[in-house]
């Protein structure tokens, strides 16, 4: 599905010539929180809700307040993972799209995003999610793949989902049928497995271990 077919234009962009008060009513009739500003097909910037409604006189032209536009936007050939990137840096629900030529030329909506991210295969198909960790000097993308194949799986996706004091975490949806082996031999190419799973037989070991070792210190 091609993403850009949900550019929207269903919200007209704001004027530096409109007046304070306009700019609050439509803020108050349209739930984003952001409105795009453009001049000759120009983006100018996006005024955010909570800045317009800390302006007192009401009566003013937002072109006396051109110093709270905010700068995002996103191009025509921005991927769903950039969209999202940007949406969450600028804690906004709308994003202004230019085309090649730097005009503007509508907005994505979070909504749409997050509905077009959810529905993709690596969102629904029947998979597993197994969380591992390891030095960032020791993982390897190429040798995580390695291992999910050779185990008959298959690999739907993976990123960096934590990376903190040398230690990452690398999320990953694998179709499978027996996630066991996997996690085994993650565990030999010394990977730490922080997703829980039911049936983990290597859990399942330990667990069986420490009780028999407690049995045995309370003989």
């Amino acid at each position: 599905m091609n993403i850009t077919d949900y550019i929207l234009n269903e919200i007209k962009p704001l004027s530096l010539k409109i007046k304070v008060n306009e700019a609050k009513e439509l803020f108050h009739n349209f739930p984003i929180t952001h409105f795009p500003v453009i001049e000759n097909s120009k983006l100018l910037g996006s005024f955010a809700e909570g800045d317009i409604h800390t302006i007192e006189n009401k009566l003013e032209e937002l072109v006396a307040h051109a110093h709270l536009l905010n700068s995002f936007f996103a191009d025509e050939k921005a991927t769903i993972l950039e969209l999202l990137k940007i949406f969450a840096d600028n804690d906004t629900n709308i994003i202004p799209v230019l085309n090649e030529e730097k005009e503007y030329v509508g907005y994505y909506d979070l909504c749409d995003v997050l509905d077009v991210f959810s529905t993709s295969p690596f969102m629904i198909e029947n998979s597993e999610t197994l969380i591992i960790e390891n030095n960032e000097k020791d993982y390897s993308i190429s040798q995580i793949a390695q291992i999910i194949e050779s185990n008959d799986a298959k690999v739907l996706g993976l990123y960096i989902s934590e990376r903190k004091n040398e230690i990452v975490q690398i999320t990953t949806k694998i179709v499978t049928a027996d996630i066991n082996e996997i996690m085994h031999t993650f565990r030999r190419y010394d990977y730490k497995i922080i997703s829980t799973h039911e049936n983990d037989i290597y859990l399942e070991d330990l667990k069986n271990r420490s009780d028999y070792l407690q049995k045995y210190l309370e003989m």
